[in-house]
């Protein structure tokens, strides 16, 4: 490198303009490739990945435990990481497995995106870090909201996220690529999904803009185009605890609080990862969902009226550049009891969806959520498999819904949708857009 030599009024014009000179290369380059658009929507949260590639999914999600990759200096095989003159550990441990599955993903052609979850952990060293400190009091929830409270969680939040970026959407991505960091999970029922204690609405989106902040300049020292997501369940006018407003907000409202906030304090490019699952989790009929009228008021946004929040995106208020947000549905699922009529109505469920999506270019993903029925998700049995009974979520057999999935995107879809189309009611897959 050449030397560069500064003469006095030079440097001393551009200390008085107040500019900033960066005499040398940063130390990790920045990826500048833009965001992928995959032939199609298909995705899902990936359980094995083998059969999500044999799938053809092209979206992949994949849950990620901050408080699993926390460590300490004295642990044996950790990662280091250099953030603002302090040194920070992570565990290799916990990052392998990630890699595993993040690389066959992404080697594979599919978008990955990193659902990124602070859980307790009972370890105060770990929970003061990684969780709301109202949260710490407390062990009756799974995920909590981040903790942004004090100086030094605000530091290690920015230092793992620095690491996380420079890793997976960085110039060199050797452990594999992601492109979507989805921050939280379903913030505005924030007392069920993304504890924090009772609060406010404001309260709630300003200090969600910080850490979906923090996670954006974050990323942007790695990647251009990589984006970070908002998540949010499907109560869009009315919240899930209506008579309790400390506990849970409504989405709209979240949303558009938080986009003042994020105007007043400098705009970014954040984006939306929405959950418009059935009003009644264990109902499917899509087609006639009773709180989601197509109407601006509805009290929910599921897939019978997802345009609706299509439309409140192109919102000037929402804008970013002149341009709307991108919206991926990141998880979402239709339940079935362990009956043959059941399990086609699941299927049929899957297509009305499928269709819907297909006629809203808005959506960019459709993730669908579970890969396998899961024993521990309160009766729910949204899979694309059955389990094997007493397990957790170990595959047995697949149900109908699989190869109507599987022939998603491809010329076969149109068949055996069509064969579908009865249990819906509908003359004609058309009427996704005209509810009655």
């Amino acid at each position: 490198m050449s030397q560069i030599v500064l003469n006095g009024s030079f440097l001393s014009a551009c200390l008085h303009l107040g500019l900033l000179l960066l005499l040398s290369s940063p130390a990790h380059a920045q990826d500048t490739q833009a965001f992928p658009k995959p032939e199609s929507i298909k995705g899902l949260q990936v359980q094995m990945v083998d059969d999500a590639i044999k799938l053809g999914v092209r979206h992949g999600a994949i849950n990620f435990a901050l408080n699993a990759m926390f460590a300490k200096q004295e642990q044996a095989d950790t990662a280091k990481w250099e953030s603002d003159g302090r040194t920070y550990y992570f565990s290799n441990a916990y990052l392998a497995n990630i890699d595993r599955q993040v690389k066959t993903l992404s080697d594979a052609g599919l978008v990955v995106y990193l659902i990124i979850l602070a859980m307790p952990t009972g370890d105060p060293a770990i929970d003061s870090l990684v969780i709301h400190p109202a949260a710490q009091k407390d062990r009756s929830y799974t995920v909590a909201s981040s903790n942004v409270q004090t100086q030094d969680a605000r530091d290690w939040l920015r230092a793992a996220s620095e690491f996380l970026a420079d890793r997976y959407s960085g110039k060199e991505t050797p452990h594999g690529r992601v492109w979507g960091w989805i921050i939280g999970n379903e913030v505005n029922s924030h007392h069920m999904w993304h504890y924090r204690g009772p609060s406010t609405l404001e309260e709630l989106a300003d200090e969600y803009e910080r850490i979906v902040r923090i996670w954006h300049q974050s990323l942007r020292k790695s990647s251009n185009h990589a984006r970070v997501y908002l998540s949010l369940d499907h109560h869009w006018n009315q919240a899930h605890t209506p008579k309790e407003p400390s506990k849970s907000v409504p989405g709209k409202d979240l949303i558009d609080t938080f986009a003042k906030i994020a105007k007043d304090r400098g705009d970014f490019d954040w984006h939306l990862a929405y959950h418009p699952y059935h009003s009644n989790l264990f109902r499917v009929d899509l087609w006639a969902d009773p709180q989601a009228p197509l109407s601006d008021d509805t009290p929910k946004i599921t897939f019978r009226n997802l345009e609706i929040l299509c439309n409140h995106t192109q919102t000037p208020e929402l804008l970013y550049n002149g341009q709307p947000r991108s919206i991926i549905l990141s998880e979402q699922g239709f339940h079935s009891n362990q009956t043959p009529p059941s399990e086609l109505q699941q299927a049929a469920a899957y297509a009305y969806a499928w269709e819907k999506c297909q006629r809203l270019p808005r959506i960019d993903a459709f993730i669908y959520h579970r890969h396998v029925d899961h024993s521990q998700e309160g009766g729910l049995r949204l899979g694309l498999w059955r389990n094997i009974p007493g397990s957790i979520a170990d595959p047995q057999s697949p149900k109908p819904i699989y190869d109507l999935f599987l022939k998603a995107a491809t010329p076969q879809w149109r068949q055996v949708a069509d064969e579908l189309l009865p249990i819906t009611g509908m003359n004609s897959w058309d009427e996704v857009m005209t509810p009655k």
